[in-house]
């Protein structure tokens, strides 16, 4: 894992052994520290994926929306490119998607969903919605709705028992639901259907 500047700070997570075919763009949700979704870089780099999570200026992914196109230009030369985020963030990669779904090959939204005035429905592009069953910040029903606004073979995977703030590791989160499984319960199963949802892409 190193620390770079591409437009911004960014982490850089690639796997220890050879080159990553899939480069994976992480948008952390709202004042949440990129550090907290490094657990999952470092899971998949174990399965040969790079992971970039650029830091945003008051951490939040809604003042560089296009930050993506340079993490593109640095690191996607040659790899197969999947935009994610968590809450706030992936609504901000959803609308990056929305823009520029030619270069890439899947979105990944974790407790997350596209703003109302954002459709993908007419884009050919694969895409993962997790949602945690528990959810007491992006509500369920809203992660659901937002699904009439993603493309028609989009994957709707539900996390048993965990709550919002489980895609990350930043301690509990005001307003969250009460989880019925463990942290680290929850970020196998998230883990699982992320790597599933790579796997799967072309």
């Amino acid at each position: 894992m190193t620390l770079e500047n591409v437009g911004g700070p960014v982490i850089d997570i690639r796997p220890a052994q050879g080159e990553a075919e899939t480069l994976l763009i992480y948008y952390p949700g709202g004042l949440v520290r990129p550090q907290a979704y490094e657990w999952l870089g470092r899971a998949l780099a174990a399965r040969g994926v790079q992971t970039v999570i650029p830091a945003f200026p008051l951490d939040l992914a809604v003042t560089g929306i296009n930050r993506a196109d340079g993490l593109i230009g640095q690191y996607g030369q040659g790899k197969r490119v999947v935009i994610a985020g968590h809450s706030l963030g992936g609504a901000m990669a959803a609308q990056y998607a929305a823009n520029n779904a030619d270069a890439l090959a899947g979105l990944i939204l974790m407790a997350a969903y596209p703003a109302g005035n954002v459709s993908l429905k007419d884009r050919t592009l694969p895409v993962l919605s997790l949602l945690a069953e528990r959810d007491a910040v992006a509500a369920p029903d809203d992660v659901r709705g937002g699904l009439e606004r993603l493309p028609g073979g989009t994957t709707l995977t539900v996390i048993p028992g965990a709550v919002h703030s489980f895609f990350g590791r930043y301690g509990p989160q005001k307003g969250d639901g009460l989880p019925t499984v463990t942290h680290a319960q929850a970020e196998g199963e998230i883990l699982n259907a992320v790597q599933d949802f790579l796997t799967g892409l072309k």
